[in-house]
């Protein structure tokens, strides 16, 4: 039975609560208490592990009985250091550029600019020398090749691997020179043969030997098959050898898709299979760093704590979202067993509370463990143990503080551990720091950070760190409710609900995923942080994490940040305003050495050290819009806010920075007389060229939003006139000759295209670009939708979640909602778009954008206020007949509280945080009311005036 045949069964279940949902006090009525995420077993991988964090601390619980893993970050921790990114003399390179592009000679434009203009990238100028001399240091000793060396004492490992020997237990992060020896057996009638040896692709260097002879070599990302002399070979055992050099990312062999082996040159179906268990050694692990054009989010360490061997029963693991604490517990020999774990933001701690019903049972072994090179772990005191790191390839360096209290029991801190005996309780306090100040200073002491947290938590009783914990927590949290009806499948474990998910209606976790992306949002981004969000929010547990696990511009980091305002965490922010001053400061230098122009510009990337230019290749590193999309959201704080204060000191100078460098930027196109954006690229799409429609949506939002900012503080200049007499001059959206919005000026948009970017649909969601008062560029937009299908990654299908949103297409949109949370990880282990067992979005991998964008577009179905009303209910799917929202937000300083059944709105409370006229809309009805400031307005379902409830 498939879910649409559920949903008549779902609406009789969800019938019972309509007299309950009548009669309950308009402003509360729901308990939030089946806000949890639980399971019936521990982590098995770091995706089945539950997220805690403060905003600058997160940890990934996993939860074993006998041995639990509490993998740990801190925010700061990056590779790299300050240094310049733009490329001096880059400017002198855009006029041939332009002119090529112009010319039709895309291919020559970009190896121009790959060559002359993508911006600098670290060790660039010293390190073809230092790899030239470590390769040549390597190749000075091949011992290891020989026939006759004993290598009985070698460790295993499993080749080859499609994402490299990083993935195995004790080569996470390992660059280096590794020597790989296996062997085969050669039957008697093969010798005298001419054969091949097949050993597929290999990362990113191999030299390799057959019975201490080398017969091949190879340096690029080529299939590897080598032809071994026929004298060279004799029957029975055959040794293989390959030094494998691994310069950076990747290592070893990586070729699954087809058997490794030796076959017989004129007859290859006489193939003999190599043995996937290799011998190994490790010649050397410190290569030159390799040149990186952005800096790299880390691991810090891992918290184990090691138990007596137990029999477990009736085992549970949670993480309750109403209170942002994680829980294990179990049974063994009588004894109940409790662990508990938060991240507190008052204290800046993780927070690890064990008990037992039984005094005395609490017995356990604490350590540290990281996956850095250089690293020290030291006894601080009778209480304490500390873990110091250096990044290898980088200037920071972190302290982590372990600091135990324990009620009973006896208590010893180790050199290397703690020990805990017999105690009826125990409390862990975890706490980390850098030398990262600012992306310009490393001169902190993150060792007197950690003391001086520690100094402040010992000795406190563990009920007060909690309550602070949660008070805090709930200030954020308990701003927003939402209820979407229930079934019996609420009471199902997080990772049944998800499977049944896709036939078997659950609304209730549809509300779970909403909420549990503001948690996320909540315990990664606070007030008082000095970074965002990045590709992985908080949390990565790998030395070469995907992407780097940076701050991706052309749409992640924005997308981290659609929920906030409308779902009630406006404050969460805070870091995001931050580093869009940071990089207003950095991109002046970009604009200047790259464009020759006054203002500033980012492009598709950045990190801790505010990187501005153009990264990676020129086919889509070049795109100039990214600080103007960053500035639409400071635009948008102010219209949820309508905090004149932000919008004078922090929004409008960063604004007008933004619309300066563009002023400049535009030029004229000769063939349509129009002001276009060039060279640009849609993002990841195309290559480069001239003209992207995304780009010239973004750049109108940006001069009108600027111009109305000054309208708002006062301002009239002349820059001012000059943003208004450009904006008209922008090359306007275009529709296609099949109907589609055009992503380029040229109609050349290919109905077959999947692509995972709809770049061109910016001016739908998050811009107002294309709004239904432009009906026919709203139908070409839903029309190359339509073209790009709903297959796609996390993040891609929780943007056309959006889209469909704006599109006033709820169903359509719910159906997308619903791949959002289909499992990512259940065919053979192939992972495709979706959700992990701990509701992490899958791109995949773990992008934590696709959980921020699929929470945003399940507040745009239920209310839109981009317009000049607020429209209550403008896309609510079906299958949502019944629900309550409370405390969710709209433009103008409303907040909103309201309730349907049926697919009808029967009230609606609005309360006006700043005062001024309010215009809501219900199926073409239109309220309009002066509100002042702190007052609450009560509705009918008919938008009629009711008494105020008290």
């Amino acid at each position: 039975m498939n879910r649409k045949t559920n949903i008549f069964t779902t609406r009789i279940l969800l019938s019972a609560t309509v007299l309950l949902f009548a009669m309950i006090n308009p402003e509360h009525g729901f308990s939030q208490s089946n806000l949890r995420l639980w399971y019936k077993q521990p982590a098995q991988k770091w995706t089945d592990a539950l997220p805690i964090g403060n905003g600058r601390l997160g940890a990934m619980i996993f939860g074993g009985a006998d041995e639990d893993r509490i993998q740990f970050n801190e925010q700061t921790l990056w590779t790299g250091g300050p240094r310049a990114y733009a490329r001096k003399g880059a400017a002198k390179y855009l006029p041939i550029i332009r002119r090529l592009i112009a010319e039709g000679k895309q291919a020559e434009a970009e190896s121009i600019a790959q060559e002359h203009f993508m911006g600098m990238k670290s060790h660039e100028f010293t390190y073809d020398a230092d790899s030239v001399a470590w390769v040549k240091k390597m190749r000075s000793d091949v011992s290891y090749a020989t026939t006759d060396l004993n290598d009985s004492n070698w460790k295993t490992i499993t080749q080859p691997q499609v994402n490299g020997w990083e993935v195995l237990p004790g080569f996470e992060g390992l660059d280096g020179a590794v020597w790989l020896r296996n062997s085969f057996d050669l039957p008697a009638d093969m010798v005298g043969k001419a054969m091949v040896l097949n050993i597929g692709r290999v990362r990113d260097m191999d030299f390799t030997y057959v019975n201490g002879h080398l017969v091949g070599s190879s340096g690029n990302n080529s299939n590897r098959s080598y032809t071994i002399p026929a004298g060279l070979l004799h029957p029975g055992k055959n040794t293989i050898a390959i030094q494998v050099l691994n310069f950076y990312d990747k290592g070893g062999l990586t070729t699954v898709k087809e058997k490794l082996g030796v076959y017989q040159k004129d007859a290859p179906a006489n193939f003999i299979p190599l043995k996937s268990n290799w011998k190994y050694a490790i010649q050397n692990d410190s290569p030159p760093a390799h040149p990186a054009y952005n800096a790299e989010y880390q691991p810090f360490a891992d918290l184990y704590l090691q138990f007596p061997k137990q029999q477990v029963s009736n085992y549970t693991r949670d993480l309750d979202l109403t209170k942002a604490i994680a829980h294990v517990t179990y049974q063994s020999n009588g004894t109940t067993y409790t662990r508990e774990y938060f991240g507190s933001a008052p204290n800046q701690v993780i927070a690890v509370h064990l008990t037992a019903s039984q005094p005395g049972s609490i017995t356990f072994n604490a350590l540290l463990k990281t996956l850095h090179k250089s690293f020290n772990i030291h006894k601080v005191d009778a209480h304490t143990l500390a873990l110091s790191l250096k990044i290898s390839d980088g200037v920071l360096r972190g302290v982590s503080y372990l600091h135990i209290e324990a009620i009973g029991g006896k208590v010893v801190v180790n050199a290397n551990d703690i020990t805990v005996s017999n105690a009826n309780q125990a409390t862990l306090y975890l706490t980390a720091a850098t030398n990262f100040k600012s992306y310009k200073d490393v001169s902190g002491n993150p060792d007197a950070i950690c003391k001086n947290i520690i100094s402040k938590i010992s000795g406190r009783i563990y009920a007060i760190i909690m309550a602070a914990h949660v008070k805090d927590y709930q200030s954020y949290f308990d701003k927003f409710f939402l209820y979407l009806g229930s079934t019996p499948n609420d009471s199902l474990p997080t990772d049944e609900r998800i499977l049944k998910f896709s036939n078997t209606a659950d609304p209730a976790l549809i509300a779970l995923y909403v909420q549990y992306g503001r948690y996320l949002l909540i315990s990664l981004s606070r007030p008082g942080n000095s970074q965002p969000a990045n590709l992985q929010g908080l949390w990565n547990d790998l030395l070469t994490p995907p992407w780097g696990s940076k701050f991706t511009t052309n749409i992640n980091l924005e997308m981290n940040y659609w929920p906030a305002e409308e779902l009630n965490l406006s404050a969460c922010s805070a870091p995001f305003f931050n580093a869009v001053d940071d990089l207003a400061k950095t991109g002046k230098a970009t604009a200047k050495l790259h464009y020759n122009a006054p203002g500033w510009v980012l492009h598709h990337n950045t990190d801790i050290w505010r990187g501005t230019a153009p990264v990676n290749s020129s086919t889509h590193g070049i795109w100039v819009s990214g600080g103007a999309w960053l500035c639409h959201q400071l635009w948008e704080h102010y219209l949820f806010t309508k905090d004149q204060a932000f919008l004078k000191n922090r929004a409008y100078p960063d604004m007008e920075g933004a619309a300066e460098f563009f002023v400049h930027f535009l030029t004229k196109d000769p063939k349509t007389g129009y002001l276009i954006s060039t060279p640009s690229n849609s993002p990841e799409h195309g290559g480069l060229v001239a003209g992207p429609t995304m780009d010239h949506q973004i750049i109108r939002d940006l001069f009108k939003n600027t111009i109305a900012a000054a309208g708002v503080l006062g301002i009239h200049n002349k820059f001012i006139d000059t943003l208004k007499s450009m904006y008209g001059q922008i090359a306007p959206n275009k529709i296609g000759r099949y109907g589609q919005l055009q992503e380029w000026m040229e109609d050349k948009d290919d109905t077959a295209d999947t692509h995972r970017h709809v770049s061109h649909m910016w001016g739908v969601y998050p811009g107002t670009d294309i709004t239904w008062d432009t009906p026919a560029l709203m139908k070409a937009a839903e029309q190359s939708l339509k073209y790009r299908g709903d297959e796609g990654t996390g993040w891609s299908i929780a943007w056309k979640v959006n889209l469909y949103a704006r599109l006033k297409e709820g169903d359509h949109a719910m159906r997308l909602f619903d791949m959002l949370l289909s499992p990512a990880d259940v065919s053979l282990g192939k992972e495709r778009g979706g959700v992990y067992h701990n509701l992490f979005d899958a791109h995949p991998p773990f992008q934590i954008d696709g959980n921020f964008g699929g929470a945003a577009g399940l507040a745009e179905m239920l209310l839109q206020s981009q317009g000049d009303a607020i429209e209550i209910l403008p896309a609510l799917p079906t299958t949502l007949p019944v629900g309550k929202v409370v405390g969710i937000c709209a433009r103008g300083g409303f907040i909103l509280s309201y309730s349907w059944v049926h697919g009808q709105l029967q009230y609606i409370k609005v309360t006006s945080t700043t005062g001024g006229n309010c215009k809501l809309m219900y199926h073409g009805k239109i309220v309009n009311i002066i509100t002042q400031k702190g007052v609450s307005y009560d509705f009918d379902g008919l938008l009629n005036r009711m008494e105020s409830v008290k």
